[in-house]
């Protein structure tokens, strides 16, 4: 099998570059050429956001079996891409998010719920839910069953430059009274970067067709094994003081981006970790246990030394250590 993985570099590309490697297949990368290939990778160098770039990829000679694409921005941008390689590749698979179905959603979204509006010749970046439904549109006019749409959720894992389960775990190492938010029992859906370039190949080469959301199921772990996950992994002394939802937006403390993974309950957490993954079960999605991934992220960051990598694009993640502090003192 030839696979071609637009872009390769980080997180969930760096993991379908591994993923295709481990079954020996072809592997070639497309990108800026910020970062230079892997070992046993052919390395295209070209900006896909420009007519240059993507001249660049099609004066490659070959074809490819499979290509993957983790785009986030533009949605032409896609649309040139998908239309570039239509004749030159097998299947397309577009990672996407679960995002496209609005908000708020109802809880138990299926791939059949209907998602924003949006359009494939869409040259901005302004909407997340927009940009991945753009580019979902612009992936199927060009391939039409032979386009995949993985809508993933939560992605964790080693590797991660959004900074979810590494700034908890760097949190956890620091030891202290850790700001805990909601309850323990809070379910979470998510899904290991590495599982989920697994099931891209997977899929693409057992001939799935359409959207798939590809996550775990719902309450596969919770807020509070997670935590303790990340006390356990980095040897840490530190307690968890659980605060409530209503403390927490009181203070003005914002979910998701200065807590990460949480969510209060009711419409942000029924449209983000409710989500129906029947057809992910069906086509053969494997995830591993949340222990590993808190563990394999841990042990990566060490080997780093302990500084995540940043996505210019996403803020960082975590609440101000003097903000945390103020937020427990008033519970005494």
């Amino acid at each position: 099998m030839k696979l071609l993985v637009l872009g390769g570099t980080e997180f969930v590309g760096r993991a379908l570059v591994d993923a295709g490697l481990a079954r020996g297949w072809d592997v070639t990368t497309f990108n800026r050429g910020t970062h230079g290939p892997r070992a046993g990778v052919t390395g295209v160098t070209g900006d896909r956001s420009t007519q240059q770039g993507i001249q660049s990829l099609t004066d490659h000679d070959g074809d490819w079996d499979v290509v993957v694409d983790t785009w986030s921005w533009a949605p032409s941008t896609v649309r040139d891409t998908a239309r570039a390689l239509a004749a030159r590749a097998g299947r397309y698979v577009y990672i996407s998010s679960c995002s496209v179905y609005g908000f708020p959603a109802q809880p138990g979204s299926t791939e059949n719920s209907p998602v924003v509006d949006s359009s494939p010749d869409d040259d901005t970046f302004e909407d997340y839910a927009r940009t991945k439904a753009g580019a979902e549109r612009a992936v199927t006019d060009a391939f039409g069953e032979r386009a995949i749409l993985a809508r993933a959720g939560l992605i964790l894992g080693p590797h991660e430059n959004i900074g979810r389960l590494p700034w908890w775990l760097l949190r956890a190492a620091r030891g202290g009274r850790i700001l805990a938010p909601g309850t323990p029992d809070a379910g979470i859906q998510y899904i290991d970067a590495r599982d989920l370039a697994d099931w891209a190949l997977t899929a693409a080469e057992h001939g799935v067709s359409g959207p798939v959301n590809v996550i775990s199921k719902p309450s596969r772990t919770t807020m509070g094994e997670v935590l303790e996950l990340c006390l356990r992994a980095t040897g840490s002394s530190g307690s968890l003081e659980w605060v409530t939802p209503e403390r927490i937006l009181e203070a003005g403390i914002e979910p998701w981006t200065q807590l990460p993974l949480w969510l209060p309950p009711g419409e942000a957490h029924d449209t983000m970790y409710r989500i129906d993954v029947s057809r992910a079960s069906e086509t053969g999605l494997s995830i591993r246990p949340i222990s590993e991934t808190v563990t394999d992220t841990w042990a990566w960051l060490q080997s780093i030394g302990g500084v995540p990598p940043q996505r210019a694009d996403r803020p960082p993640a975590g609440i101000d250590p003097r903000r945390e502090a103020e937020v427990l003192a008033a519970l005494g």
